[in-house]
């Protein structure tokens, strides 16, 4: 698997997904029909800097070899992140909700979670 392409193209997603929550939470928040004030805006701002902050570690680390012992602690954290976001979404799905944007970023998270997970438990080549 092409590390380099996985690592861009997560951290092109996280940074976006960052710089969307932190700069523009009432809108988010709107569109999902929830209060755009108050805590959930904060909340949404943090969430957003926490984002940003995972897309740079990735955008960083694109370039390294990553894999099996190698940067596992960052191959381990993506697992992790798009895993247990993915497994939300899949809940949400369960539970009837069929939202475009649950249903899409259940599928984009879904890839990348294979991905890091493929990541994780093989060998890099080289």
């Amino acid at each position: 698997m092409n590390t380099r392409i996985l690592m861009s193209l997560s951290a092109l997603l996280m940074a976006v997904l960052g710089l969307s929550a932190t700069f523009m939470p009432q809108e988010i928040l709107g569109l999902f029909g929830a209060n755009p004030d108050g805590d959930g805006v904060l909340l949404l701002q943090v969430v957003g800097g926490l984002y940003f902050g995972f897309a740079m570690l990735n955008w960083m680390s694109r370039a390294t070899r990553i894999g099996g012992i190698y940067n596992r602690p960052v191959a381990v954290g993506n697992l992790a992140h798009f895993a247990v976001v993915a497994i939300t979404l899949l809940k949400a799905v369960a539970g009837g909700s069929r939202d475009a944007a649950v249903l899409g970023g259940l599928a984009v998270y879904i890839v990348f979670a294979v991905g890091f997970g493929m990541v994780v438990f093989t060998h890099p080549k080289t």
